[in-house]
């Protein structure tokens, strides 16, 4: 079984690439997470969820309406 990333297929034997690839999808990601899906002992599948927060703006425009 294979697992697809970023369109290229890893084998599960291409240990190394797939920590490389989680890693580089850790690092892009400021607000979210990663989620590594295991069947049998091997790896299935990753998804990334990234959050983007608003912060400061929603607050200043609330404020700056009452």
């Amino acid at each position: 079984m294979a697992i697809e990333l970023n369109g290229h297929a890893l084998k599960q034997g291409d240990n190394k690439e797939i920590a490389l690839q989680i890693a580089t999808i850790v690092q892009d990601i400021r607000f979210g997470s990663v989620e590594v899906v295991i069947h049998d002992g091997r790896i299935v599948q990753i998804d990334k969820r990234e959050r983007f927060r608003l912060g400061q703006q929603k607050d200043s425009a609330l404020a700056g309406s009452n």
